[in-house]
């Protein structure tokens, strides 16, 4: 299992998220670190099963704007839902604390 913990209190922006989930999910050099490149990835590359936790969302949500935050919260949980929909047994699975 993957477990990733984004650090809300450090990840402020768009880019940084998406520098951060390059790193932590491996998603390779020519990742494009932007939101349909995210998709792309996580519904098609990333092995499952995967645990992310997003910790301190407040301070990411506030850094980063409340619909560009949304934007990814509800990106996110699209691809878990996707997963349930699919009944992967191994699911990618998102947690958003405030």
């Amino acid at each position: 299992m993957v477990s990733v913990t984004i650090p809300g209190n450090r990840i402020v922006s768009e880019l940084e998220l998406h520098r951060f989930l390059a790193r932590e999910l491996d998603l390779g050099p020519y990742y494009g670190k932007n939101l349909d490149a995210l998709w792309d990835r996580l519904t098609t590359d990333v092995e499952r099963p995967v645990y992310l936790v997003w910790v301190d969302a407040a301070k990411s949500r506030e850094g980063m704007g409340e619909d560009l935050f949304d934007k990814i919260v509800d990106l996110l949980r699209k691809v878990a839902a996707k997963d349930v929909e699919a009944g992967y047994k191994d699911r990618f699975n998102v947690e958003i604390r405030e």
